[in-house]
């Protein structure tokens, strides 16, 4: 049995296994790899934070990640698909209240960000 996101520790044990999972997706690694040249060893901490602030209040995340993400060459197959590597992720680490809250919230982030794009309409969530 799977237990609950807990602790600081399993936010980074669910960032780290996801990122590895977008690292040998052929889609989104295009995207993190080539394009944005992401330097993990900074980008992981500061995820871990902002995961650590969405999942358990800590208020520690102070970044804006919209932003960031404008630039990119994106359109709805990569938040599909990172949509489904997100949530494969945290199906296969953990089960729980905060793991079905961090699939909500990594849904909805994708969705906002999204629209914020002009990739996704408020019909089209329905």
């Amino acid at each position: 049995m799977k237990r609950d996101i807990e602790n600081e520790e399993d936010v980074k044990l669910l960032v780290d296994t996801f990122y590895d999972s977008v690292n040998q997706d052929e889609l989104l690694s295009l995207v993190f790899n080539d394009f944005a040249k992401v330097n993990w060893q900074h980008h992981l901490p500061i995820m871990y934070t902002f995961w650590s602030s969405l999942l358990f209040g800590s208020m520690a995340y102070k970044g804006q990640p919209f932003p960031k993400h404008l630039r990119l060459p994106v359109a709805r197959e990569h938040f599909s698909r990172w949509i489904a590597l997100f949530t494969q992720t945290v199906d296969s680490l953990f089960e729980g209240v905060k793991a079905e809250e961090a699939k909500h919230k990594g849904k909805s982030i994708a969705r906002i960000f999204q629209m914020r794009m002009g990739l996704l309409t408020l019909i089209d969530q329905e």
